[in-house]
């Protein structure tokens, strides 16, 4: 009997070619609004710096908007960038945003700089950030659960403010076996970015997961997986919108960035390697109609053993990446709130 599947939504504020940045953000609280009313689980927004493809570069900003407009669907960062931050702030942040959502908030945390080596050196100048990580997660997690450090830490009696009677979850974020590792030991729910690898690695880190899984936040392992997929009501018209994408990640290899090109200003001549690539790509995107997309969606979480999978979807129209959702939500039988 094949397992009931939930589906989530990860969205990063793309930058699209003639339209105003400041649009990409207010259209992620409109995908917010819809994907609640459509009966997804869960909204979660990422942390991009310096990085022309992406102006979500404050989730928890972007989080307190989409708290005041819905009122049911679980909201996290996905992730908060902690080796940029003090745990301490970072907590604070969220208690103010459990205040505004109580008992929906995700607080998702990730060791990768979300941008380059210089604008991480202007996050936080500190050359060993990123080494302080798994201590950073230990102080996060007491301080967002409201428990005291021991004595003889600086932060022994500190509080993070407010208080309330629920609490934001934490979730270890990854895209290889290093964050699996982290997430079993604390006993912390873990997600992978399987739309970062196109998959390579993730059965192996869930599976490292599972396997070194110490009771501590939960008592039994818990993952979901976040995978790129994008429906339309055809499947030639699927195609025709994935070029944006396409474009993007072919760019992307040869390290051109730029903001999401309209499928028509997307198609360009690739050369011998660029082609390799590009149909590699296309052999494992999940792109088509609803139903197409939902048997690909289903079989993965089959095979991954997983009741949740975090959706992201890139489109130049944004009425095309909410149709999408639609029509994912409608053949996965999501049931509207």
């Amino acid at each position: 009997m094949s397992r009931p599947l939930q589906l989530s939504v990860l969205d990063q504020s793309v930058a699209c070619v003639g339209r105003p940045q400041d649009e990409s953000i207010r259209n992620t609280v409109a995908l917010a609004e819809l994907c609640e009313r459509l009966g997804y689980q869960r909204f979660w927004m990422s942390e991009h710096h310096s990085l022309p493809a992406i102006v979500g570069t404050a989730p928890e900003v972007l989080m307190a908007a989409v708290a005041v407009r819905t009122r049911s669907i679980r909201i996290g960062s996905a992730g908060v960038m902690l080796p940029h931050y003090s745990p301490f702030k970072v907590a604070e942040q969220f208690r103010v945003l459990d205040a505004l959502a109580p008992g929906r908030i995700d607080l998702g945390v990730g060791r990768a700089p979300g941008s380059d080596h210089r604008t991480a050196m202007l996050l936080n100048p500190d050359p060993r950030a990123s080494e302080m990580f798994p201590q950073q997660v230990r102080e996060l997690q007491a301080w967002v659960g409201g428990h005291d450090m021991p004595e003889g830490h600086p932060g022994h009696g500190i509080q993070a403010f407010p208080r309330g009677s629920t609490a934001p979850e934490l979730w270890m974020l990854g895209s290889s076996g290093y964050g699996a590792q982290l997430a079993a030991h604390f006993g912390l729910p873990y997600s992978f970015a399987h739309f970062i690898t196109d998959g390579e690695g993730c059965a192996e880190a869930l599976e490292l997961y599972r396997h070194r899984f110490k009771p501590g936040a939960l008592q039994e392992p818990r993952a979901n997986v976040c995978v790129w997929a994008l429906a339309a009501d055809t499947e030639e018209e699927a195609w025709r919108l994935f070029a944006s994408r396409e474009r993007a990640r072919v760019d992307r290899q040869t390290g051109r960035f730029g903001p999401l090109l309209p499928p028509e200003q997307a198609v360009r001549p690739y050369d011998e390697a660029e082609e390799v690539y590009r149909r590699q790509l296309r052999g494992k995107a999940m792109v088509g109609t609803g139903e197409q997309v939902a048997q690909k969606l289903r079989a993965l979480a089959e095979e991954l053993e997983v009741d949740e999978l975090v959706v992201i979807t890139w489109t130049w129209d944004p009425f095309a990446q909410r149709r999408s959702y639609e029509l994912l939500a409608q053949a996965c039988g999501l049931q509207p709130a």
